[in-house]
């Protein structure tokens, strides 16, 4: 079996309750009663999703992060989370305890219980966390699939920091130091924001976080949903401190939309809630922005100024 689609492939014959969605999400939605429960679980491992040289602190605050930016995308909000813990050096779990309480505050949700292991000498340290959320009540929870023609393609944010962090924290890009640090923070504590997902799932069609790159999302998007959709790289957001590195030229733009751990909100809704989401995106204090259009079709296109542009031999990070 090779490679993570054929594994997912594979476990569907397995996961046939509705409430995992034939798999085709990032979150598992289970109606209980009158409420909604949505359910994720999110895995970093050293040097995949983190590197061996970060503080204990910063890969404590991304298990958090990551999870729920796939809350958020599902427009539900933290209620807890459980998680399970590599046990390493007094001093790194320390600083990792540390970590792993002001994020669970800063997002509000609590840690409710979890489990510990004892990794073999000299293995990668691993950790997962499983968030629970409440899901919207006045709506269906958004998923992938549910795209439509005519609707308008959004992003949250800005995009590509977080790959550019990537390389800054391997001391492998120059630029002013201001930069490199606000890019750094990036991609070592994402900050996904759980009540603007909340606030827009009523407004949207499809919705899911930019976890492993802005192409590669998008078409996910696209081939869940049987649509076709174009993006305009001109209009992708940009950060000032992205654009002070690398200039913001059309090669720098690709580069930001191949990037994985952005964790920002990537969406698609009807041209008639455009006034509504920019007026919840300003009240919930974020940014976000027009990218692209769907279309009836099937595919991924980028155009540049009006003129296509050939897709990049790599969409973004595959496992």
């Amino acid at each position: 079996m090779a490679g993570e689609f054929a594994l997912i492939h594979a476990l569907r014959a397995i996961a046939t309750d509705p409430a995992a969605r034939a798999l085709a999400d990032d979150a598992a939605v289970l109606a209980i009663g009158g409420e909604t429960l949505v359910l994720t679980l999110d895995t970093v491992v050293e040097s995949v999703h983190y590197l061996a040289t970060d503080p204990a602190a910063d890969v404590a605050w991304k298990l958090v992060a990551v999870n729920v930016s796939d809350l958020s995308a599902k427009g539900a909000i933290p209620l807890g989370c459980l998680y399970s813990h590599a046990l390493g050096e007094e001093e790194w779990d320390r600083a990792f305890l540390e970590g792993l309480d002001e994020a669970c505050r800063h997002f509000a949700m609590p840690l409710l219980g979890g489990d510990t292991v004892r990794m073999p000498e000299g293995a990668p340290r691993s950790f997962s966390l499983t968030a629970l959320g409440t899901g919207p009540k006045d709506c269906a929870v958004p998923s992938r699939t549910a795209a439509k023609p005519r609707d308008q393609v959004w992003v949250s944010g800005t995009i590509g920091d977080a790959g550019l962090g990537l390389a800054a924290a391997l001391g492998t890009l120059t630029g002013p130091p201001e930069h490199l640090a606000a890019l750094a923070a990036h991609y070592r504590r994402p900050m996904p924001k759980p009540r603007l997902g909340a606030a827009l799932a009523p407004l949207v069609h499809a919705m899911m976080d930019i976890s492993d790159g802005l192409l590669v999302d998008t078409a996910r998007i696209a081939e869940s949903s049987g649509v076709a959709i174009r993006i305009e790289a001109e209009a992708v957001p940009l950060s000032l401190a992205l654009q002070a590195v690398t200039g913001g030229a059309i090669e720098a733009r690709i580069a930001a939309m191949t990037a994985g751990d952005d964790y920002e909100l990537l969406f698609t809704a009807p041209p008639e809630n455009a006034v509504s989401i920019r007026e919840t995106a300003e009240k919930a204090n974020c940014s976000v922005a027009v990218i692209g259009t769907v279309d009836a079709g099937g595919g991924l296109t980028l155009v540049h100024q009006g003129k296509p542009l050939p897709l990049p031999e790599r969409l973004g990070y595959q496992h």
